[in-house]
């Protein structure tokens, strides 16, 4: 059984508990790697910068109509992760990108769960056409979970990922609005 997962708005705590989280060489490979400063790379901002700043809302300035950027919470686990959606309104599609910031739910199913909710915000209350990843080639933990919910490979990325001053390829894998609307009743367990 998946666990209950809720998409919340990031708070400043949040944002430095996801720093310090990809201070963990594990965890930051998992996501985007290191940058040529050995900084974490994120993903539509930089956590790090936010790490002692007193900036309210913290994200007004990243966050928009087309950067959706959500907390991942756990109702036995608290705040667990980040979730973003980055929309091209005019092809009704959005990048999704994922990260579980704590590694002792790894392999837990909170992943998925996290999956399952930013999905339905995407396809339901956005009511988008199209959702894709861009998954490198070592997490391949990720890319089963995206397979198991019906993603479909898209096509072959090039030296898109940087882990341990090496170039890695990544697949871009698509799921459809009516593909997900078929395949969810399959995937969450009542």
């Amino acid at each position: 059984m998946n666990p209950k997962i809720t998409l919340q708005p990031v708070s400043l705590e949040d944002i430095q508990r996801i720093a310090t989280w990809l201070e963990d060489d594990e965890i930051s490979d998992s996501w985007y790697g290191i940058d040529s400063e050995r900084q974490p790379i994120h993903i539509g901002y930089s956590p790090h910068d936010f790490k002692s700043s007193a900036d309210t809302p913290p994200l007004r300035k990243v966050q928009n109509n087309s950067r959706r950027i959500f907390s991942v919470y756990s109702s036995e686990e608290g705040h667990i992760g980040e979730a973003q959606l980055l929309i091209e309104w005019a092809l009704q599609d959005a990048q999704l990108y994922l990260l579980i910031g704590r590694k002792d739910l790894w392999h837990h199913h909170y992943g998925t769960a996290a999956l399952i909710a930013l999905l339905d915000e995407a396809f339901q209350n956005l009511q988008l056409h199209r959702v894709w990843v861009d998954v490198p080639e070592y997490n391949t933990h990720a890319i089963t979970m995206f397979n198991h919910i019906g993603f479909v490979l898209e096509g072959h990325l090039r030296a898109t990922h940087r882990k341990n001053d090496a170039w890695y390829d990544s697949s871009a894998m698509g799921l459809l609005q009516d593909e997900y609307a078929r395949r969810r009743a399959i995937v969450v367990e009542p």
